[in-house]
């Protein structure tokens, strides 16, 4: 039997593969039913391929699509073109469909329960009171760690913040087939058009910024509009549509899983699990569904994990590097005004930016020419 533990977007894929190939496959997820997550909820062109070959077109996917970009540093704004189009689109009904089309491949579902330990020497899984030995063990619980399996990986500063805005009629017009780059000390925010006239504001800000606003929403929100007017001009008459936002701490953004000869030779990490990219390259869900497609090729071919992590490594530590870079350099208190400024003289470079921050055209090419869909070719 093969268990998939965790039932996001990779976890999904890879099991619907999985299925699809005549593999039979248990997959448990711990919420009982799909929930908004700590998400830039932006869907990237190889995203939406992989999303496609998984019966998830675009005309089905819905969300708002989005061809340009927009950074915005202090008072000043760069417009560009994206080198591609994305869309906007909320997490919650991508995670169920996907779940929806597992359970129609075949996969066994197991909603709200929690995995509360692996013991990944015999590979055992406890859930609930029961135990599980799966000869395969699918490790996709995303950003959070699980007793007995944790990555190892050092906690980062940054906390996510995310909620919902009805925004007012300028503003919401101003962001049609845009995704907005708020840079400012201590962080960043990204805001776009999803569904149902909603705006998704997500922040990354560091500990520190958040202490400074006593560890509160409207006091954080506020402070940043003081002293960024353009996202006082955006939530100008905008009305927040969560109690209180979702949030996320301690995210190891720049790891990626180092195969190791005494790794388990069936446990499978995908997804947040292998990889963290930064937040604002917008490609971590196609990383998500890339090490989907590998990991199932992997396991029908009787792959060892080993070789599907170092094929993974292979694939996205390139983009997973200039991500941090630019973030670092973007950061930068002395750096980040001098690339800001070369950007506003030739606005190209952000759409390079944004095409050197994705999953490369040769990996993805060895997925999308396999006519089963969700499953690469192994170099």
């Amino acid at each position: 039997m093969i268990l998939v533990v965790g039932g996001g977007p990779a976890g999904a894929a890879c099991a619907i593969a999985l299925a699809q190939a005549g593999r039979a496959v248990t997959l448990i997820e711990r919420e009982p039913a799909a929930t908004d997550k700590v998400c830039g909820e932006f869907v990237s062109a190889e995203a939406q391929a992989y999303l496609t070959r998984l019966g998830l077109p675009p005309a089905l996917l819905g969300g708002q699509p989005i061809t340009r970009l927009r950074l915005v540093r202090g008072g000043r704004t760069i417009t560009a073109p994206l080198p591609f189009a994305g869309r906007g689109v909320r997490r919650r009904g991508v995670d169920e469909t996907l779940l929806d089309v597992a359970e129609q491949s075949g996969v066994r579902v197991r909603r709200g329960q929690a995995v509360r330990r692996i013991d990944s020497g015999g590979i055992s899984v406890e859930v609930g009171g029961e135990v599980l030995h799966p000869a395969t063990l699918v490790l996709a619980s995303g950003k959070h760690e699980v007793r007995g399996a944790a990555r190892p990986a050092r906690p980062g500063r940054l906390v996510g913040l995310k909620s919902y805005f009805s925004l007012a009629a300028g503003p919401q017009s101003e962001l049609v087939q845009h995704v907005e780059l708020i840079m400012f000390r201590g962080g960043y925010a990204g805001l776009q058009m999803v569904e149902d006239g909603l705006a998704n504001l997500s922040l990354l800000v560091d500990k520190a910024v958040l202490r400074e606003a006593g560890n509160k929403w409207p006091a954080l929100l506020a402070g940043l509009q003081r002293t960024i007017p353009h996202l006082a001009s955006r939530l100008d008459k905008a009305a927040d549509r969560l109690p209180e936002p979702l949030a996320i701490a301690g995210m190891p953004f720049g790891f990626l899983h180092r195969p190791h000869a005494a790794d388990p030779p069936d446990l499978f990490r995908l997804g947040d699990q292998a990889a963290v990219i930064q937040s604002f390259t917008g490609d971590g869900l196609a990383i998500a569904l890339h090490s989907a497609a590998l990991a199932a090729a992997a396991i029908i071919a009787g792959a060892s994990a080993q070789t599907y992590h170092q094929q993974l490594r292979t694939d996205v530590r390139w983009q997973v590097f200039r991500a941090g870079a630019l973030h670092h350099a973007l950061s930068a208190p002395l750096l980040g005004p001098v690339l800001f400024a070369g950007a506003a003289l030739w606005p190209a470079t952000l759409a390079r930016a944004a095409a050197w921050t994705r999953v490369p055209e040769a990996a993805l090419a060895r997925c999308q020419s396999q006519a089963r869909p969700g499953l690469c070719s192994l170099r």
